[in-house]
């Protein structure tokens, strides 16, 4: 059993009883973030999609206090190493490592970044495959995401100015065919706003079969 929690923009917590994973961190600045990050006593891993000030957020913080594990692309985890980040696992794109018992594959994203290069996640724990796209547009390889890593659940943005918007997210999720969709990556600032239900008839037209549970900051699902 485990939960993902939605901390606002596109930072998750997922947890179970073994390990404790935060993906994108942005609390600080976050007017959407139903939490300080000074809340963060106890973190095992924390994975970063890319270095914009909106995901790469308080990683560096909250590794130095809780001596949890940065997990990113190489070339960003070598600068946050010099920058005082002691555990760092240095990926690259179709890569997977296994820490503390999960599973996490490195996969593309279509976005843009000033260190190393964007990236999605594929985090597989306890029995259960998470999908983390970070900041991207729909691509023609969700599909084989979908084919190799069966994602239960599937994290997309649906921002539509700096990411993929509803109508892109909607067949991103028929590419990958997950059992859930979440979206995320809207609304925190005007330029993104978005209307969740619009992006959830889309994916209902597109693939009924796919449940889509919109969260809001601080609600979870569990599994």
């Amino acid at each position: 059993m485990g939960s993902i929690v939605f901390l606002g923009h596109a930072a998750f917590k997922i947890e179970t009883k073994e390990v404790k994973i935060l993906v994108d961190p942005f609390l600080t600045g976050n007017p959407l973030a139903p939490i300080k990050a000074s809340n963060i006593e106890d973190c095992d891993l924390v994975l970063v999609t890319h270095d914009h000030g909106d995901h790469l957020g308080d990683t560096v913080d909250i590794c130095k206090r809780t001596g949890a594990t940065l997990v990113a692309i190489y070339d960003l985890a070598v600068r946050l190493q010099e920058q005082g980040v002691e555990k760092v696992e240095g990926m690259n794109i179709g890569g997977t490592t296994t820490i503390k018992g999960i599973k996490i594959t490195m996969v593309k994203a279509f976005h843009s970044a000033t260190c190393g290069s964007p990236v999605g996640f594929v985090i597989r724990v306890s029995g259960t495959s998470i999908y983390h796209a970070g900041d991207t547009q729909v691509f023609g390889d969700m599909k084989i995401i979908g084919e190799l890593y069966k994602p239960d659940y599937a994290l997309l943005p649906i921002s539509g100015y700096y990411t993929m918007g509803p109508e892109e997210a909607a067949l991103a999720t028929e590419l990958l065919k997950p059992k859930v969709v979440v979206p995320m990556h809207y609304d925190t600032f005007p330029v993104i706003k978005q209307d969740p239900n619009r992006f959830a008839e889309l994916v209902r037209q597109r693939v009924p079969e796919v449940k889509v549970v919109i969260l809001k900051p601080g609600e979870k699902i569990e599994f």
